[in-house]
């Protein structure tokens, strides 16, 4: 399972990178200021997560089953509402994409919860 996780961090890493210079370098002169920063908010957490993930993945073995899985598909989904609604809002101009994205941000706290309690529990034995 820990793989799995190694791959869709790597893969938010790269797509992150992608969207970052696609940001810097294409949208740069395209989107208002305030959108922009919307954009960069999104990959900013996207690429966070990306690293979550690539931790968690590699830590998979030391951490107490099965909340480590139930963690890693959280912020998973979690990063794929923040950030998605993110993007969409930014580049469609769209605010009402806004209003979903506290759901992909609870998601993310409920990731890190799982995560904490899955260290927790195995320091507890």
């Amino acid at each position: 399972m820990g793989t799995k996780f190694l791959l869709v961090g790597a893969l938010f890493g790269f797509t992150g990178v992608a969207a970052g210079a696609f940001g810097a370098h294409a949208l740069k002169s395209k989107l208002a200021p305030d959108m922009l920063a919307v954009f960069e908010l999104a990959v900013r957490y996207q690429l966070y997560h990306a690293l979550a993930l690539l931790a968690l993945g590699a830590a998979m073995n030391q951490l107490q089953p099965p909340t480590n899985m139930l963690a890693g598909w959280i912020l998973v989904f979690g990063t794929l509402i923040f950030s998605g609604t993110l993007y969409l809002l930014s580049l469609s101009g769209a605010r009402w994409w806004g209003m979903i994205t506290p759901i992909g941000g609870f998601a993310l706290l409920v990731g890190w919860a799982c995560l904490a309690w899955s260290a927790w529990a195995r320091i507890r034995g």
